[in-house]
């Protein structure tokens, strides 16, 4: 049986591979991309971060977020940003095998080409050869994660001229999604999170994971675990399957004032109570609430190649990584959340150009 370290190796290992490969400019290529390190006061140290922005034609190609599992997504490394004044997203990806922002290159791309810059911090010890489940659960320190990209975001000379005043917004995938209420001003709750693990009930494969790893949620030190994370800076947020959902304090939400979109992927009867975002909607009052009942939660990872759940399968993966919710193609479900998180943001964040 793999381990998760194997696992994660395999994953990096070939996404290092594809980086390393450089073709020729292609006409037509319009998103540049390009990686950046900043300092985590948080966590005293590095940040490895990933910005994806609309770009003229320059640059090498390279191909983000592919595996053994997954296809990958073209991108123009170093190529020249356009001209013009664009909304920043900033994004905020899962855990495991979406444990890097280049996972999320599926949907980072398509909203560069859309005429917006999205900035990704790599959160440490989610994903990848240095995955910790003591780190993983650290919830309380994945929004400082986003506000130091920021930081960096409005003092690097190369988007200086491009970032449009005030149009900021942050999106979240599953553990992210959890990532994005809290920089809105949601608050975990330290009791909830300690005894997350307790049981089965909220999370069987997370928390078996946790448990396999040797670590006691109890254990960890959550003096910060309950305090307030909001980024005034950000004017809107975007939730998708956030999770674990359940290990904020449930008053805090009424708290929020800034709009909320909040998406769960799969039929109402089949979405985990750890990932359920429709009673926090409820809780929040300038929220909106959609639903993808083709897609689940794994139709958030790349699209999987013709052989990608045969190879999951024999790698005991363990998770149905390639498994989305019937009725619609994972490619179909990816457009229909592309468009869906493009129009959010259009609505909430574009501006003239």
């Amino acid at each position: 049986m793999k381990t998760i370290t194997d696992i994660a190796l395999m994953f990096c290992s070939t996404i290092s591979a594809i980086l390393m490969l450089n073709h020729p400019v292609a006409a037509g290529e319009f998103v540049g991309v390009q990686e950046f390190v900043t300092h985590s006061q948080e966590r005293n140290r590095d940040l490895a971060m990933t910005v994806w922005y609309p770009a003229d034609a320059g640059g090498k190609q390279v191909t983000l977020g592919e595996s053994v599992f997954f296809e990958g997504t073209n991108a123009m490394l170093e190529a020249p940003i356009s001209r013009g004044k664009y909304p920043v997203i900033l994004l905020s990806h899962g855990a495991g095998l979406g444990g890097n922002p280049q996972a999320a290159s599926w949907l980072a791309t398509p909203l560069a080409k859309q005429g917006f810059i999205v900035a990704a911090p790599a959160h440490p010890g989610n994903g990848g050869v240095t995955r910790s489940a003591a780190e993983t659960m650290k919830l309380w320190l994945r929004p400082a994660d986003i506000s130091a990209t920021l930081d960096l975001m409005q003092k690097l000379p190369l988007f200086q001229d491009h970032l449009a005043e005030g149009k900021i917004g942050a999106l979240g995938l599953s553990m992210g999604g959890g990532t994005a209420l809290a920089l809105a001003g949601a608050r975990f709750d330290p009791m909830r999170l300690a005894g997350y693990c307790d049981t089965d009930t909220l999370n069987a494969s997370l928390c078996e994971w946790v448990r396999q790893s040797g670590v006691d949620l109890h254990a960890l030190d959550m003096g910060l675990a309950g305090r307030n994370n909001e980024d005034e800076r950000i004017l809107f947020v975007m939730a998708i399957d956030p999770a674990p959902a359940d290990v904020f304090k449930p008053g805090s939400f009424a708290g929020i004032s800034i709009p909320v979109d909040l998406v769960n992927l799969g039929h109402p009867e089949s979405i985990p109570q750890t990932a359920l975002a429709s009673e926090i909607a409820k809780l929040i009052a300038r929220s909106r609430y959609s639903i993808i009942e083709d897609a689940s939660h794994y139709s958030m990872f790349g699209e999987c190649k013709p052989k990608g759940a045969a190879i999951a399968e024999a790698e005991k993966v363990g998770d149905p990584i390639c498994f989305d919710g019937g009725g619609q193609s994972r490619r179909e479900i990816h457009e229909q959340l592309i468009k869906m998180v493009s129009a959010a943001f259009a609505r909430e964040l574009q501006t003239a150009r």
